[in-house]
């Protein structure tokens, strides 16, 4: 039998479908002892159900809702209203209606009521809905009820609810609506509890809002409130605010804006023992739930009453520990340049390679870097290691002086002289062929595993990688192959101290590295554009690629004139980089060679941009420009006193950053070339789990770590609810932002950027590449939806490697993520593209399609 009403008591976490995920939070806080919850009762989905399933106008205008897209703004908003209006014609059924009427009996008719929507897609712990769907206040008599009743039902359908169930994924048909009818208190004063501060996210620090008479003036931000913070039982902070107007309820029924007397107007809302109480009761409904709390609260006389409790949404999670001491983690993906979230294989064949302590947390990895706090020495080499991300010195600097991680009692550490290894700089810079020996070396290598993984399946398929994997720790761990980069890099550094110190002379480094030998990073973008050269000859194969959807199309292809040419170009581009991707460190991300349609924007754009033999001009001309301004700088140097030795100093400076600096983007590029043949492995194995039917999708294999794949590979048994769970967090961790330090206690600790003689509307980050340039900026989170034109300025929140193909059309580069040495940077220097990495919020601070300046020298953009 179909239950249409039913009352707070009777509802528990079983009947979210049924009440909605208010409904089911207040069922759930009326079981809290001692939290005082006004009475009432919730009409439930069936009851909505009920009423619109019959109308079949309404089941037509949804099918058309569910074929649009979020762009779909105008179309949205027509069908969103028409349907609003067939739900506040349809009358509420008889029996429905007969139901309410009982039940407001049995509370009292003659009493004023709440009437609030409660979505069964609402207050989840990944999609909070606030604010979505809507309430009315004060409500008085059976048939003032029912209309707003059904005014609750169509908020189902208000163009914000219906974007942002599109956003989220949610099937409109599958959301339904329950109404909450709730007695109503009128209280003095009322407002938001946050168990965990809403501004750091700090889950030992608790956040209160407050103001007089009804929340829904805060809410609606019709008033400004107090403010207070407590910290374990103690009021850390409170700001009183200027509180002009407020909110009551009428006698007569709705609600009214009032002026609040003078007197009271810069007056606390609450008591500070009402603060502390409130903050109990706040903590009380938190371990209750289970997680942080978004709280709606009333005061009543001295009674505190609770209205609505729901999960704070927006938290990024504390990366696990299994004790109770302090921890600071740095976030992984900020060093690796890829904060997108891993999927749990490509997690843990990281964590397979990486000797450095790592933590979980929302998708992301996290470095805990307490232990290196605790020692003097521990601090130096800590922020010495992390200096070219200032915003994570920042942070750090900001933790010590806080003294949240003790120096360890007895520290006698003190830092040991910085000597270089003699020995290994002189083997370096005495061996010319060192940088292709190495190369040679993990060619070899990896020709050797492609070889022998062959005969590999099953069991010994995993147990093989495991021990190729020692492999490539000892060739990303080699000393003289660390050696050579930190030569260059080193050496890099002096030149811009010294340049800057002798001849005022900024980034001095940055003309000098452009195009050095044997970087392969940069020679990927401009291989790409000899593709494009190979293919521009033949229109007809031009024109099929701007039209091609089909994956593939390279097939296809070869029937045209030309297609055989274009075929091998790009097989031959594949075969030497088809391993690379965006997000590459994660292994289950989709490589080039299985998915070449991810190219085509890039050729053509090439094709489009280019004359014929500009990949080999702009190298040609990228060296030239660094050989002219070694000269220049020499020419000055003499000029100085002891010029000559500085000259002599500078050029063998220079000698070590055209020869080592090159081989910066190599180890990565050799680790990439790995995992790809492990993949393809580990492809060929998820096959056979298919056929077997222990899986339904190769893919699905992504969502399980290393040892797990080798537990059902052995057995040929899983649980799918397992792979099913874990693709519902990935989605949720997609829509997480990633904190670059974040302590134990949650608390996301911010950097920032110390500079002056900066514009004072400009955006501020950290200069990597020299120059300035004015463009078009082009605002792309992912790089699949990049398609830029020459000139164009790119605005991302990172790029890896597999982003460098895109560098040969662009004349500037800004990212959230960055630092002077990571991949980005490095390859912008060499490509001469002025460069500001490591700004906060770029993304959404610059909007795409406007002209903005870059700075590269200084480190800033301006908004033209």
């Amino acid at each position: 039998m179909k239950q249409y009403v039913l009352e707070f008591q009777e509802v528990d976490k079983t009947k979210q479908m049924v009440v909605g995920g208010k409904g089911v939070n207040l069922g759930e806080l009326l079981k809290t002892q001692g939290i005082q919850v006004p009475e009432g009762f919730c009409v439930t989905t069936e009851a909505y159900q009920k009423a619109v399933e019959q109308n079949d106008t309404f089941q037509a205008l949804l099918d058309q809702l569910r074929m649009l897209k979020v762009d779909d703004r105008n179309q949205i908003g027509e069908i969103s209203s028409n349907i609003r209006q067939i739900i506040m014609e349809v009358a509420v059924p008889s029996d429905v209606a007969f139901e309410i009427a009982r039940y407001l009996s049995q509370f009292g008719e003659e009493h004023a009521y709440a009437v609030r929507s409660s979505a069964t897609a609402e207050d989840l712990p990944n999609a909070s809905f606030a604010g979505q769907h809507e309430t009315y206040l004060n409500i008085m008599g059976v048939d003032a009820i029912l209309q707003h009743i059904s005014k609750c039902w169509a908020s189902l359908f208000t163009d914000r609810a219906v974007i942002y169930r599109m956003q989220n994924g949610f099937d409109h048909s599958q959301v339904n609506l329950s109404v909450i009818v709730q007695r109503m208190v009128f209280p003095k004063a009322s407002g938001i509890l946050f168990t965990a501060d809403p501004i750091t996210s700090n889950r030992n620090l608790l956040s209160i809002d407050a103001s007089f008479g009804l929340g829904e003036a805060l809410v609606s931000g019709l008033v400004s409130a107090d403010c207070y913070k407590v910290m374990e039982e103690e009021i850390v902070d409170r700001r009183i605010a200027h509180k002009k107007l407020a909110i009551y309820g009428r006698k007569d029924g709705g609600t009214e804006t009032q002026q609040i007397d003078l007197a009271q107007q810069k007056t606390q809302t609450l008591t500070d023992h009402q603060i502390l109480e409130l903050a109990l009761i706040g903590r009380q409904i938190e371990a209750y739930f289970g997680c942080p709390q978004d709280i709606e609260w009333c005061l009543v006389d001295e009674t505190i009453f609770i209205v609505q409790s729901r999960p704070i949404t927006t938290l990024f999670p504390i990366p696990e520990a299994n004790d109770q001491e302090n921890h600071v983690y740095l976030s992984v993906g900020h060093q690796q340049m890829m904060t997108d979230p891993m999927k749990p294989l490509g997690m843990s064949f990281f964590l397979l390679i990486t000797p450095a302590p790592m933590r979980k947390a929302g998708g992301r990895l996290f470095v805990d870097v307490a232990p290196r706090l605790a020692t003097a020495v521990g601090r130096e080499t800590l922020l010495n290691t992390v200096g070219s991300d200032p915003l994570i010195k920042g942070a750090l600097m900001s933790i010590i002086e806080r003294d949240f991680i003790k120096l360890l009692p007895n520290d006698q550490t003190a830092p040991t002289p910085n000597r270089s290894d003699s020995d290994l700089l002189a083997q370096i810079e005495n061996n010319p062929n060192i940088v292709s020996d190495l190369i040679k070396s993990n060619e070899a290598s990896v020709e050797e595993l492609k070889q022998n993984i062959q005969m590999k399946s099953g069991e010994d398929l995993l147990d093989f990688i495991l021990e190729d994997i020692e492999q490539l720790k000892k060739f990303l761990f080699d000393p003289i192959s660390t050696g050579v980069f930190m030569t260059a890099i080193n050496a890099s550094l002096w030149i811009n101290e010294k340049m800057n110190e002798w001849l005022g002379e900024k980034n001095a480094a940055d003309s000098l590295s452009k195009s050095v030998p044997n970087n392969i990073t940069s020679e990927m973008g401009l291989a790409l554009m000899r593709v494009a050269d190979e293919i521009r000859p033949y229109p007809e194969v031009i024109d099929y690629l701007q039209h091609v959807k089909d994956e593939n199309f390279l097939e296809e292809m070869v029937k045209l004139e030309g297609g055989q040419e274009a075929y091998d170009a790009i097989y031959a581009y594949l075969n030497k980089y088809g391993m690379r991707c965006a997000g590459e460190i994660d292994i289950s991300k989709t490589r080039w060679s299985e998915k070449p349609i991810t190219l085509v924007p890039m050729i053509l754009g090439n094709i489009n941009a280019f004359e014929p033999n500009a990949g080999n001009r702009k190298f040609e001309q990228g060296r030239l420009e660094a050989m002219e301004k070694e000269q220049e700088l020499l020419a000055r140097l003499i000029q100085l006193p002891d010029g000559e030795q500085k000259a002599k100093e500078t050029k063998r400076m220079i000698r070590r950053i055209r020869n080592f600096i090159g081989y910066r983007e190599y180890p990565k590029y050799g680790w990439i070339n790995r995992y790809f043949v492990y993949k393809q492995a580990l492809m060929k194995e998820a096959e056979q789990l298919v056929q077997a039917g222990v899986i339904h999708d190769k893919e699905d294999i992504f969502y399980l770590t290393f040892d797990e794949l080798h537990e059902v590979v052995r057995t040929n048994k899983l649980d799918y609810q397992t792979i099913s769970k874990r693709k519902d967090d990935y989605k949720l961790y997609e829509k997480l932002t990633p904190p670059r330090v974040i302590t134990s206690e949650g608390e996301i600790i911010p950097g920032e950027y110390k500079r002056e003689n900066v514009p004072a509307n400009a955006i501020v980050g950290q200069p990597v590449s020299s120059g300035v340039i004015e463009g078009r900026a082009r605002v792309f989170l992912h790089m699949d939806d990049a398609v830029l034109v020459d000139g164009d300025i790119l605005v991302t929140p990172f790029t890896d490697p597999g982003w460098t193909p895109l560098f040969v059309s662009i004349k500037g580069l800004v990212t959230e993520v960055g630092g002077l040495m990571t991949h980005g940077s490095v390859i912008a220097r060499e490509y001469g593209l002025p460069a500001v990495v490591g700004v906060e919020n770029a993304t959404k601070l610059i909007r795409d399609g406007q002209r903005i300046r870059v700075h590269g020298t200084e480190g800033y953009i301006e908004i033209l």
